[in-house]
């Protein structure tokens, strides 16, 4: 009587898996134990041994069938004979039409190297990583760079935050301490030291990484990443085999025709970050997130600094009240607009760089002379020379890389997250989808709500949101209601003497469902984690309102702003 290969229990939770490949043809001889099928989970990728010697009957299910835990796969006569395993298919003839590349490799091997590769140790690899590891799966990362952390730990986020931490101190040390009768006769600015601070704290961060990589049981592969296909990559040449392959490759700086970027007269925010000497003009090309927040370090420090925008408004994307809040306050700080205007030539002298700017509409050209230009005009998906397209996955006209609502390309076993696909190229955003992917390939419900990402500019005074802006909800018809309150009534921003801004609440106007807030003002990449909870929980702006808030505390300004949207707000 036949004996039947089964289905083996492939782990807890795991009742189905997909029929990979057929190691053993029907008639061929097998040994007992020796392999027969290979089988595919979200988990893991199994070999089904034969549980005696004998001949293959047949195959009761083809390849890429999905079959249940103790479903037949084939019958074995026990101790039979039969042909031997046939040879190797040679390749096909060159006159064959070629496969689809979305489908070359669609199984990766038998055996690999690691259930898990990330490529790219940045906010969203570390973090994909981090969270596989500890779901069990045998996990490494990619990374080129000397140390982990990617862009933002090395020279973004962190780096950036430390230089905006010490120039508001020392901002804060020449002109607001007197108001509290700290009286400094002389203020000097040490670079030098400020620089090595920043260069400490990066320091403890890249090495924090380190450290979870070897508590997790993460394995470094140091050198540059390619996708060869389904289940294939190289590091430095070498290869290596994953289950499951992330591109998790971030950006770059995006460059602007025309103009050289050599990291030391004219810069993109890398070089911004390592200037030996405060500038005495500064022109700063773009006027979103980074160009504010680093044109924000240099300008407190003594630079004077002029932004030039393509548009005729700053961060575009906010909404447009505080925008228009923003431009305000940071006009009357000091800085200089050039709103509505574009860089058509950039000119390096001994001096330093003479721009060319005209109207973004068409007009008169005018020049600009700066000792350091920044180019801050956005960023690029990470996408070139990774062996992508030859792998055959899908990128789109920006060169990011297209996945379906699980993170998965259109290359089986390949998925990518974080900036190198579409959306906000926002650090924390990454992170979360490096968890719902990991998540999801251990077979849990993995999932990132995208209408609950704040977004925080560092500058002085601090904007963040969360949410939709009135903008978007007018374009989308939705009715809505709108809460609003000053920091200038707040007890506790009055007593920090921090009174610029505001919070507002916007929420549905039937259901009162909060849609969106935009806080400008202090600490408000703080309190705009509790707005982005209610977003999260479908909270509604008297849940806010109800919620007892400490006094005296800043975070009393969201919550009237929320009672004011059914125009209940105390003290104002």
């Amino acid at each position: 009587m036949p004996t039947e290969i089964k289905v083996p229990t492939l782990g807890e939770s795991v009742t189905t898996a997909t029929v990979g490949k057929w190691l053993k043809q029907p008639g061929e001889t097998v040994r007992e134990d020796e392999p027969v099928v290979e089988l595919e989970t979200d988990k893991v990728s199994v070999e089904v041994p034969a549980p005696a010697a004998g001949r293959l009957e047949n195959h009761a299910v083809k390849e890429g069938d999905e079959v249940e835990v103790g479903a037949v796969l084939a019958l074995l006569e026990a101790g039979a004979a039969g042909k031997t395993a046939a040879p190797a298919a040679q390749p096909a003839p060159a006159a064959a039409a070629p496969a689809p590349k979305a489908q070359a490799q669609a199984a990766p091997p038998a055996q690999t190297d690691y259930d898990v590769v990330v490529i790219g140790a940045g906010p969203g690899g570390y973090v994909c990583a981090i969270r596989a590891a500890q779901l069990g799966f045998k996990v490494a990362c990619v990374e080129k760079r000397a140390t982990l952390g990617g862009t933002c730990l090395n020279v973004g986020c962190i780096p950036s935050k430390a230089l905006l931490q010490s120039s508001e101190n020392y901002h804060a040390a020449g002109h607001d301490f007197a108001a509290h009768g700290v009286l400094i006769e002389s203020v000097k600015l040490d670079l030098a030291k400020m620089q090595a601070r920043k260069a400490d704290i990066v320091g403890a961060n890249v090495k924090g990484v380190e450290f979870l990589f070897k508590k997790n049981g993460i394995t470094w592969l140091k050198g540059h990443g390619k996708v060869e296909g389904t289940g294939r990559l190289s590091v430095d040449g070498k290869p290596v085999t994953a289950k499951h392959i992330i591109i998790a490759s971030g950006s770059d700086s995006a460059n602007l025709a025309g103009i050289e970027v050599d990291e030391k007269v004219i810069v993109t925010s890398t070089g911004a970050l390592e200037l030996s000497e405060v500038p005495k003009r500064l022109v700063v090309i773009g006027g979103g997130v980074i160009g504010l927040e680093l044109g924000s370090v240099w300008h407190r420090l003594g630079a004077e600094v002029t932004v030039v925008e393509f548009l005729d408004r700053l961060v575009p994307g906010t909404d447009n009240e505080v925008a228009a809040q923003f431009q305000k306050l940071l006009t009357k700080q000091g800085f200089k607009m050039k709103l509505g205007h574009k860089v058509t030539k950039a000119e390096k002298t001994k001096k330093g760089v003479v721009l060319s700017i005209e109207p973004s509409a068409g007009g008169a050209v005018e020049t600009l002379e700066a000792d350091v230009v920044l180019v801050a005009v956005g960023r690029t998906a990470a996408s070139k020379n990774m062996g992508l397209e030859e792998a055959g996955i899908a990128l789109d006209k920006r060169g990011r890389v297209e996945v379906d609502a699980h993170y998965a390309t259109n290359v089986p076993g390949i998925y990518a997250i974080g900036d190198v696909i579409a959306g906000p190229m926002l650090a924390h955003k990454a992170e979360e989808e490096g968890v719902a992917l990991a998540e999801l390939l251990a077979g849990q419900a993995g999932h990132v709500n995208y209408d609950a990402i704040p977004g925080v500019i560092y500058t002085w005074p601090e904007v963040a949101s969360v949410g939709f802006t009135e903008e978007q909800l007018k374009d989308k018809g939705v009715a809505y209601k709108t809460g609003k309150f000053p920091f200038l009534a707040n007890g506790r921003a009055r007593a920090l003497g921090m009174t610029d801004g505001f919070v507002k609440v916007l929420a549905d106007k039937q259901t009162d469902r909060v849609l969106g807030v935009h806080i400008i003002g202090p600490a408000a990449g703080e309190l705009i984690a509790e707005a982005t909870m209610a977003i999260e929980f479908g909270a509604s702006a008297e849940d806010i309102g109800r919620v007892c808030h400490a006094h005296p505390t800043l975070s009393e300004a969201v919550k009237e702003a929320a009672l004011g949207a059914d125009n209940r707000a105390i003290n104002i």
